[in-house]
C-alpha cells in the first residue's frame, strides 16, 4: 500500500483518555462484531463503542453477554464464521476468559482484545499492574504492550493487520495501564476514518464456517494423531509475527510518521547500566535515565513493546554490551526466582550474554505508586554493582514495606 498521499492530510489532534482513543480506534475500524462485559477499568471501552452502534456510525452487530466467559465464546463464534472480531477485558474478565483464550488462539482466529491491565484477586483490586496479561503470556495469544494513549490506539490499528496476516492468523492482546493510562487524558494525533479503513482493508478470511464452496469444522476432537502437528503450525505463527509486527509498523509508519518496533531503546547504545520496563512506567523511568545522563552516568533504558512472541535475539543485541541491568516486573512470578519479564530476559540473555549482571525489581503491585525515586534507586543500586561487583540480592520488591 502507498499512503504518502494519505499522510498530509491525517493531521487530527484531540485530547483523548486511553479508553476514548481505544474505542475511537474501534469504531474507526468498523468490525462486523463486537461482544463485551463491562469490568473496570475497561468498562468505558464497550460502552464508548456502545453508542457509536447507536448513533449509527458504525454497522457493528454489538453483543452485550452475560459474562467474560461468554463474551470471548460469542467472539470465537463470530470470528469462526469469518467476521471482523474485537472485545475489550481487564483483570478478573480475563481470567473468567482462559478456557476461550486457548481456544482463540489454537482456532487461529484474529480476534483483536484490548486488555486493561489490572491487578488480579484476591484481595479484590481495581488497580494497575500487570498480573492479569502476564498470567495468558502462554495462552497462545500475540502480546503488545503501550506506554501511553498514542501507543495503545496506534498498536490497536495495527493489530487488525498482525492478527489477519495469512502467516499468523493469531488473537492480539494490546496491553495498556488501568486507570494511568485507561483514563488519563492526554494529546493524541489522530488518523482519518478513511485512511484507517484503507490501512487495515477490508476482512476476507480464506477459511470460515459461511463458506459453503469450502466447507471446514472448527475446534472437532484432536486427537493424538494430529494434535501434535497443529501445536507446531501454532508456534510457528508466533515465530512469524516478528517479522510482520515490524512489516506493519513501517507501513504504519509511512503513514504517520510514528515508528514502533519490537522494543523502544531509549538512550541504550553507550549506556553501561539499563533498566527494563513495560507500560506507563516507561515514561517514568525516561526522566530519570534524562537526568542521571545529566550527571554524566550512562545510563539507558529499554521497554519491550513486543512481549509475545518474544523477541529474543533483538534483546539480546540490544543489551549485550551492558555491564548490569535491572528488570522490573509489575507482576511477581511466585516461583520464589524472580517476575515474568526477568525470566523471559534472563533466559534470552543465558548462554548469549552471560557476562551482564541482572537483577530483578517487583514494582507496583495492586497499583502502588512508582515514582522517579525509586527509578533512582534502581540505578544507583546498578552503578554500584558496576563499582564493587557486588550483585548482592537478585530478586528484589520496591516500593512496599517489608
Amino acid at each position: 500500500m502507498n499512503f504518502k498521499e494519505g499522510k498530509l492530510k491525517m493531521a487530527i489532534r484531540n485530547r483523548l483518555s486511553g479508553n476514548e482513543a481505544i474505542a475511537l480506534a474501534m469504531k474507526q475500524i468498523n468490525p462486523d462484531v463486537v461482544a463485551a462485559f463491562p469490568i473496570t477499568p475497561s468498562t468505558e471501552v464497550p460502552q464508548y463503542f456502545s453508542q457509536y452502534v447507536a448513533n449509527g456510525e458504525v454497522d457493528t452487530e454489538f453483543v452485550a453477554v452475560e459474562s467474560e466467559h461468554s463474551a470471548m465464546s460469542a467472539c470465537i463464534g463470530a470470528s469462526a464464521a469469518g467476521a471482523r472480531t474485537m472485545t475489550a477485558t481487564s483483570s478478573q474478565g480475563l481470567a473468567l476468559m482462559w478456557e476461550m483464550l486457548y481456544i482463540a488462539a489454537s482456532m487461529r482466529l484474529p480476534i483483536v482484545m484490548a486488555v486493561i491491565n489490572r491487578a488480579l484477586s484476591g484481595p479484590i483490586n481495581i488497580h494497575n499492574d500487570h498480573s492479569d496479561s502476564m498470567g495468558a503470556r502462554d495462552s497462545g495469544w500475540i502480546q503488545i504492550y503501550c506506554e501511553n494513549n498514542q501507543e495503545a490506539y496506534d498498536s490497536l490499528i495495527q493489530a487488525i493487520r498482525i492478527a489477519e496476516h495469512k502467516d499468523i492468523r493469531l488473537p492480539v492482546m494490546v496491553c495498556y495501564d488501568g486507570f494511568i493510562t485507561s483514563h488519563a487524558v492526554e494529546n493524541i494525533e489522530l488518523l482519518e476514518d478513511e485512511l484507517v479503513k484503507k490501512f487495515v482493508g477490508e476482512y476476507n478470511p480464506e477459511f470460515y464456517l459461511l463458506n459453503e464452496q469450502n466447507p471446514i469444522s472448527m475446534g472437532p476432537l484432536d486427537l493424538p494423531p494430529y494434535y501434535f502437528e497443529h501445536k507446531r503450525q501454532q508456534a510457528e505463527a508466533m515465530r512469524n509475527a516478528k517479522k510482520v509486527v515490524l512489516e506493519i509498523a513501517e507501513e504504519f509508519a509511512a503513514l504517520t510518521g510514528r515508528k514502533y518496533g519490537l522494543f523502544e531503546a531509549y538512550k541504550l547504545d553507550d549506556a553501561e547500566v539499563a533498566i527494563v520496563v513495560m507500560n506507563s512506567t516507561a515514561g517514568t523511568a525516561k526522566a530519570v535515565v534524562d537526568e542521571y545522563r545529566s550527571k554524566g552516568y550512562k545510563v539507558g533504558l529499554l521497554k519491550p513493546r513486543l512481549f509475545r512472541p518474544f523477541p529474543v535475539d533483538e534483546i539480546v543485541g540490544a543489551l549485550k554490551h551492558l555491564k548490569a541491568v535491572a528488570i522490573m516486573d509489575k507482576s511477581d512470578g511466585f516461583n520464589a526466582a524472580g517476575g515474568p519479564l526477568f525470566t523471559e530476559i534472563t533466559s534470552a540473555l543465558y548462554g548469549r550474554a552471560d557476562g551482564i549482571k541482572a537483577i530483578n525489581y517487583i514494582y507496583g503491585l495492586g497499583g502502588r505508586d512508582v515514582k522517579t525515586d525509586d527509578i533512582a534507586k534502581v540505578y544507583d543500586r546498578l552503578l554500584d554493582i558496576v563499582k564493587t561487583g557486588n550483585v548482592g540480592e537478585v530478586y528484589n520488591y520496591i516500593g512496599v514495606r517489608e
